[in-house]
């Protein structure tokens, strides 16, 4: 393996550009499709987004989600076809058009030419293209730009033709005219959920305006509200509730008679009074609300609503006269209600849903007989001679003075309320009549909850809620627009209208018409005729065009050009394993795929669903371009790297469907809190294995994972063990998709390889333990990083190859991308028991730690005794047994006591658990709570052992009842002599009184740290070979001395040498750096030396007395490697042989007799 940089040095951004250039080398994506060919089919459904705008956090959300599923599952040897999808007709394209050419109206577009027009839609549909695929691709994603699908190509269309044949046959499709959201911004009627995808809180008009009833006693007038005011013009009926009781009453002031509902008699506006508040001419008080203003009006009389039935009324203008004989009269409906408005609804049938159900039932107008009264730019046309050419929003005002002209306006104001926009044109919406072709979805509705039933998605309540609830209200969806570029639907109708054929392929309409097509879209088709087999002349096309959203919908089937090609694997595999998106598409993408996989199968599209929230700006708001409220994209991937901004999403409540607050800091936080510390996981063993081979034992080869199994180091099973539930558990929450439980368990993971298994190991790791040890642990740090990296790779494709490439340089058997290995494969060896026993040690350090905290005592501080309590001997024997040895270091503690006797150290008292009993002993609470408090410690004890107890006929168990132990200190003992600290049942203890032999393991101590600080001040990497000396400066060299000989063992251990003093050391010792130190009023000098041979004075007889021999083999030996002499020493049996100086006789060199490879080696032989 390479030497790897630290943490600090290590640039992920520019790392993953390298794992870029190594994939685009590999031909990665492509080869590990080839790999996994033959495998089980995963189908997952990329829902295709429009080019004509860059990706967002939004994209790369969904992006990420889809590319972690996915990798996933081809690791796991399914085979999944991975194609990017445009959505390139339809209004974001027209939209984006309109606005480059300036058109404002149809007329325009037709003098342009649809021919022209929507060659010039298709010139923009891929203007995003590249920046596409450079952001989708720089954020990991494996997916095919090349063999993409296009809703524009001739394939899909045909496709789409297929599907609506399909529905024809099935007869689920009708034309109608039907009152629709209307975009006057897109010039074209939306769908319900289309309408829903854009609501906005925005202050409209609000007016009352009377309709004197002809022939009334009193001249008496029906009020009706309403906020849109440019539908007056239009007006026809006014609807009632016949089951309502309705109020006559007089305005006292202008003799003026209104009827109203009774219960809103409180909304007819009410004359200032003469000692309240100047207010301005012609303006009204605020209604008192509940009732009537008996200062400004007289109740007359109630009136039951059906009375009011049939009566007519004076119209408010005279365009449409002509209807007089049916229209201008009263109807009743149960949809009016008494809880808003005056209980009176004006009818515009052409602008209202339910104004046209009614007119229509009422007999006020005919289905074939009613007039728009605007055009489709949403300007009112000549009929309506007052505002003629008007855009309906911008008319409010005038028809407002129009009605007030007239004497009819009864009060005016301002009403803030949700109102829908236009989500392409961002323009509000009016409802309008429009003629449409329709899918009978209310006909299918109880399929489509059915269908709903059969699928799993995360997360549910967006399925049983939100999806449901949208499903049981669904209406007929109006799938034709009057637009442009986009599918033409394949109706060819006769003159009359009495002869339809719906066209379902390309081969019937060459057939039928014999024409040569060789592209769908209007500018090819509109002037193909099919001949009339009825003898009605020729059919010509409707006009319309799909809703972009029927073709989306129709994706499953159009990507695969079925049923004309892929008719096996398409139907083998239908419905789709996998789709993801954003919650917005409950009402749109997933609504579309439901309808059309059930009207035409029976069955769902898809069997799992992961839905996303919204991407929010860190203020919460939504992001915005012009506000620049959150960072590019881009610019956090060049700073944190792509997967860290994966994982950061990944982990989030935004793959809950909940919402996320964007902060850039939280980016960092994942490169700060998951990746340095893996990364430093991985760099201590690469640096340890490299040091195997300076110390010439060879090169690193891990052992085989069976050999490893046999290891009787307990935290090596603990840590295969870990290993082992992190692939369980990433295999479980995968299967259950999820992705935001996986991050945690990965972080906690981590923890513990770093914190538990390296931290508690380096001693075995750095070869403290001998070769053997070092090996096994190496090689256990080797496979817990491989399998991690392995598990981990969808969600981090970059980090874990860079891991990868370098761990894989020692393993023969390796791929040459870990995307191309499998998911590791579980192999049920979990030992839970090592996993409770380590639990349980990390607890008795945690607490051991507290107390040193509490008491100021530094680790580097040796203590005399730890003091563990539990009742349980198995707890005791985790501690005590295999794990004592790594609790005594890491505590750095003497001996370790076990005790199973609680009441020795620790009283005890127990305290009711007010949240768990709270609830359940209602009025009983305060007396079985004393009773609780007033335990004895048999008592407490006892109910340890049984479980229960009960107090005034209830029955506490375990959860119900905190025991508390409290320390007991021995007497004659403070608090800082002896200290504790418990959690539960465990109970630790600490002496904390120094003694001579813990003061010198302190000194050793605080001497060791020194030396690894000037280790890092000299940038020295752990392989770098020195010897350390030390010097006393005053009078302390004796004491010194002695406490250095004494901590000798430990020193070697941790340092891989003895400290020498600095009078030993040879004449041509090189000297790297030196420092100064005081410890324990003991002053001396460190100095690390570049690490030489030292030969002994048995050489120079060995030489025969030859003095120069002697000195040129000292110079030989220096310019030597240590680990290369070391590794010809090992070969030959601790000696070797010397003959390549010219002028002396070869000489054979004894380790250990002759020469020593360290000073700290010398050093320890003569003083022993």
């Amino acid at each position: 393996m390479d030497d790897v940089c630290e943490g600090k040095d290590f640039s992920f951004p520019e790392e993953e550009e390298r794992v870029l250039k190594l994939w685009h080398d590999l031909n990665a994506f492509h080869e590990q499709m080839r790999r996994t060919e033959g495998g089980d089919e995963f189908v997952f459904y990329d829902g295709p987004p429009f080019a004509t705008g860059l990706p967002h956090y939004g994209h790369i959300l969904a992006g990420t989600i889809k590319d972690v599923v996915t990798r996933h599952q081809a690791m796991r040897g399914r085979h999944v076809s991975r194609r990017f999808g445009w959505d390139c007709h339809g209004l974001p394209v027209e939209f984006e058009i309109d606005k480059a050419l300036g058109i404002t109206n149809r007329q325009q577009v037709l003098d342009l030419g649809i021919g022209k027009y929507n060659e010039t839609c298709r010139g923009i549909v891929t203007k995003y293209v590249a920046e596409w695929e450079a952001v989708v691709t720089r954020s990991g994603r494996w997916i095919d730009f090349r063999d993409d699908y296009k809703t524009m190509d001739l394939n899909y269309m045909e496709s789409v033709w297929w599907v609506f044949g399909q529905l024809w046959k099935k007869e689920l499709v009708y034309k109608g005219f039907k009152v629709m959201p209307y975009s006057t911004g897109c010039k074209t009627a939306l769908s319900n959920f289309e309408a829903g995808l854009d609501y906005r809180t925005v202050p409209d008009p609000a007016v009352m305006v009377s309709f004197p009833i002809v022939g009334d006693a009193d001249n008496a007038a029906l009020v009706a509200w309403t906020t849109t005011p440019w539908t007056l013009p239009s007006n026809l009926a006014l609807c009632v509730n016949a089951n309502l009781v309705y109020a006559k009453v007089k305005d006292k002031s202008s003799g003026t008679v209104y009827i109203v509902g009774e219960t809103r008699l409180g909304q007819l506006p009410v004359k200032a009074k003469a000692a309240g508040k100047k207010q301005a001419k012609g303006s009204t008080a605020e209604a008192p609300q509940g009732g009537l203003d008996t200062e400004s009006y007289e109740l007359l009389e109630k009136i039951p609503g059906s009375s009011l039935v049939g009566k007519k009324y004076t119209p408010l203008f005279d365009f449409f006269l002509e209807l007089q004989d049916t229209a201008f009269r009263v109807i009743a409906d149960n949809y009016v209600t008494d809880d808003s408005g005056t209980g009176v609804v004006h009818c515009a049938p052409a602008f209202g849903e339910d104004d046209h159900r009614v007119c229509l039932s009422g007999g006020i107008i005919e289905a074939s007989g009613l007039v728009v009264a605007v055009d489709d730019d949403g300007c009112f046309i000549e009929k309506i001679t007052d505002f003629k050419g008007r855009h309906v929003k911008e008319a409010d005002k005038d028809i407002i003075s129009a009605v007030k002209d007239k004497g009819r306006l009864v009060s005016k104001g301002s009403i803030e309320h949700s109102y829908p926009f236009c989500w392409r044109s961002g323009t509000p919406l009016i409802y309008r009549a429009v003629p449409s072709w329709f899918i009978k979805v209310e006909k299918i509705r109880d399929q489509l909850l059915e269908c709903n039933k059969e699928t799993y998605w995360v997360p549910d309540y967006v399925k049983e809620k939100r999806f449901h609830n949208w499903l049981e209200g669904a209406r007929d969806w109006a799938v034709s627009r009057s637009r442009f570029w986009g599918t033409p639907l394949p109706v060819w109708i006769s003159q009359d209208g009495e002869e339809i054929v719906v066209i379902d392929s390309i081969e019937e309409l060459e057939r039928l018409s014999g024409v040569k097509v060789n592209d769908l879209h209007r500018h090819h088709v509109d002037d193909i005729t099919i001949p009339s087999r009825e003898g009605r002349g020729v059919l010509k096309r409707v006009e319309d065009v799909f809703d972009c959203w029927f073709e989306s919908g129709s994706m499953p089937y159009a990507s695969l050009h079925y049923p004309f090609e892929n008719r096996e694997l398409f139907e083998k595999n239908f419905p789709g394993n996998f789709v993801a998106e954003g919650l917005d598409q409950t009402r749109g993408w997933f609504y579309t795929l439901m309808v059309l996989s059930t009207a035409l199968f029976g069955k769902p599209a898809f069997k799992n669903l992961i839905c996303n929230g919204l991407v929010l700006a860190e203020d919460g708001k939504k992001m915005s371009k012009s506000k620049k409220n959150y960072p590019p994209p881009v610019d956090v991937i060049n700073e944190y790297g792509a997967d860290a901004l994966r994982l950061y999403l990944v982990n989030s409540p935004v793959v809950r469907a909940e919402s996320l607050r964007f902060k850039r800091i939280g980016v960092f936080g994942v490169v700060k809190d998951v990746f340095l510390p893996w990364y430093n996981a991985y760099r201590f063993l690469v640096q340890n294995a490299k040091r195997l081979e300076v110390e010439g034992l060879g090169a690193f080869s891990p052992i085989d994972q069976a050999s490893l199994q046999k290891s009787s180091n307990v935290l090596d099973h603990w840590i295969n063990s870990a290993t082992e539930s992190l692939v369980s558990f990433v295999l479980q929450e995968m299967d259950a998709y999820r992705l935001y439980t996986v991050v945690p368990y990965l972080v906690k993971y981590i923890d513990n390889l770093t914190n538990i298994y390296v931290r508690f190991n380096r001693k075995r790791l750095k070869g403290r333990t001998g070769e053997v040890d070092c090996k096994i642990s190496l090689s256990t740090l080797y496979h817990a990083l491989v399998t991690t990296c392995v598990a981990m790779a969808p969600f981090t494709p970059f980090f874990t190859e860079v891991l990868y490439q370098n761990l894989r340089k020692v393993s023969s058997k390796s791929h040459e991308s870990i995307h191309f290995c499998s998911f590791p494969s579980t192999t049920g060896e979990r030992d839970e028991r090592v996993e409770q026993s380590v639990n349980r040690m990390m607890t008795i350090i945690d607490l051991a730690r507290n107390i040193r905290e509490r008491h100021s005592k530094a680790l580097k501080t040796p203590l005399k005794e730890m003091v563990v309590v539990h009742p349980d001997s198995e707890f005791l024997e985790d501690i005590t047994g295999k794990l004592k040895e790594y609790v005594m270091e890491e505590m750095n503690v003497k001996t370790v006591t076990p005790c199973n006797d609680p009441m020795m150290y620790a009283s005890l008292r127990a305290e009711p658990n007010f949240s768990v009993l709270g609830k359940r002993l209602g009025k009983d609470m305060g007396k079985v709570s004393n009773g609780v408090k007033k335990m004895t410690q048999e008592q407490v004890l006892a109910f340890e052992k049984s479980g229960e107890i009960s107090f005034f006929g209830h029955c506490l168990k375990l959860d119900d009842i905190k025991v508390v132990r409290e320390f007991k200190r021995p007497a004659n003992v403070s608090e800082k002599e002896i200290d504790a600290a418990g959690d539960g049942d465990v109970l630790v203890i600490l002496d904390l009184r120094a003694d001579q032999s813990l003061i010198e393991a302190g000194v050793a101590r605080e001497v060791v740290n020194k030396i690894q600080k000037l280790r890092k001040t000299a940038q020295l990497e752990p392989t770098d070979l020195i010897d350390v000396y030390y010097k006393p400066v005053d009078d302390c060299s004796s004491r010194l001395e002695e406490i250095l000989q004494s901590q000798d063992q430990y020193i070697r251990e941790v340092l891989g040498n003895s400290l020498v003093p600095k009078a030993m050391a040879p004449s041509d010792t090189v000297v790297i750096c030196e420092e100064s130190h005081d410890v324990h009023d003991m002053s001396f000098v460190i100095y690390i030396a570049r690490c030489m041979p030292v030969l002994t004075p048995d050489l120079l007889p060995h030489a025969s007395g030859n003095s120069d021999h002697v000195d040129a083999l000292r110079v030989y030996l220096s310019s030597r490697s240590i680990s290369r002499l070391k590794n010809e020493f090992q070969t030959g049996n601790g000696k070797i042989t010397v003959s390549c100086m010219e002028g002396y006789p070869p000489i054979v060199l004894q380790l250990g007799k002759h020469v020593f490879l360290s000073a700290g080696d010398f050093y320890l032989a003569n003083r022993s």
